[in-house]
């Protein structure tokens, strides 16, 4: 049905259930679909939020550029930095075109990440000191955003799904990437192996919080129940952190390394990987940007963002006389 016809003919309730039963026949929306307001309006949140977690997720790599151990390990490490920039870029196109009916640009997403009010992701508010937190994040922090990315792969949004097919598709690289760079460290001298061990205990809290809380009560707002209603996705932040634990424990375990959480176990009984629950105030001042680096990578971001201004208004003139 056109939206001619939606605009002319039906009423805003009529037009909600022929939206309802466009995704639950397994439908795509695209851009200049009607759609309602929370259900666009939660995509511009997840998806700029996802987007500028992408650029801000480059940070922690871009400072080990420089410092990476071997040629080798400087080519892929600056080559996973542009992937990264180049898949926030694509979602914020994507979110763009949802926020034009709302007379906002993406210049409203870069001040809202300024002005706090868009966060980012709060695993990229954490400090990578050594070769070995380079390799995690590659390993396990890009691994989790495999899971939560490949649990979208068919939202209803089309734009999205999209996007997420080829993101996901280089993500795997990545992740193979941090993989061997930890296998190498895993495999090496004591210090090397120490090295890993250090990341892992460093970053575990922040990976438990990947994933966000289980449910509304513990930060007083939850996204899962309208991302879920609408199809954007299909499992809940646990079951997304179980299928994490799953993939993950056993492979850490079989390098010989160990997890700072002496209560993780598989409960046979209740198929489920039992575990110390991080500390979700922490979580909620981190994602305010008061985590270890939050300050540092905001001010780095909008100081980029301001040299480079004439870069955007020599694109928007060249546009302008084309």
């Amino acid at each position: 049905m056109s939206n001619v016809i939606f605009s002319n003919q039906l009423t805003d309730d009529e037009k909600y259930a022929h939206f309802m039963k466009r995704i639950e026949a397994g439908e795509k929306i695209e851009a200049d679909d009607w759609m309602p307001d929370d259900y666009r309006l939660t995509l511009i949140k997840l998806i700029s939020m996802h987007g500028i977690s992408e650029i801000m997720g480059a940070l922690p790599e871009k400072e080990w550029v420089p410092k990476a151990p071997s040629l080798k390990r400087k080519l892929g490490i600056m080559a996973k930095v542009q992937d990264e920039m180049g898949h926030g870029q694509l979602l914020l196109r994507v979110a763009e075109d949802l926020m034009k009916p709302l007379g906002k640009t993406r210049e409203d997403i870069m001040a809202d990440l300024f002005s706090g009010r868009l966060k980012f992701h709060n695993v990229f508010h954490m400090e990578a000191p050594t070769w070995g937190d380079a390799g995690l994040i590659g390993w396990l922090v890009d691994g989790a955003a495999i899971i939560s990315q490949t649990n979208m792969l068919n939202a209803s949004y089309g734009p999205y799904a999209r996007a997420l097919k080829r993101i996901c598709a280089e993500e795997v690289f990545h992740a193979q990437h941090g993989e061997a760079i930890i296998m190498a460290l895993a495999e090496g001298r004591k210090e090397q192996r120490e090295m890993v061990q250090d990341a892992i205990n460093r970053w575990w809290e922040a990976l438990l919080m990947f994933f966000g809380p289980q449910d509304a009560s513990t930060t007083g707002t939850s996204k899962q129940d309208i991302t879920i209603k609408y199809r954007i996705r299909t499992k809940t932040n646990e079951q997304l952190r179980q299928d994490f634990f799953s993939k993950y424990i056993p492979r850490v375990r079989s390098l010989g390394l160990t997890l700072p959480d002496e209560t993780m176990h598989y409960d046979e009984k209740q198929q489920k990987w039992v575990y110390q629950q991080p500390d979700w105030n922490r979580f909620k001042d981190i994602i305010k940007n008061n985590g270890p680096k939050s300050k540092d990578r905001l001010e780095l971001r909008q100081t980029t963002y301001t040299e480079n201004q004439w870069v955007r208004d020599a694109l928007e003139r060249s546009d302008s006389i084309g």
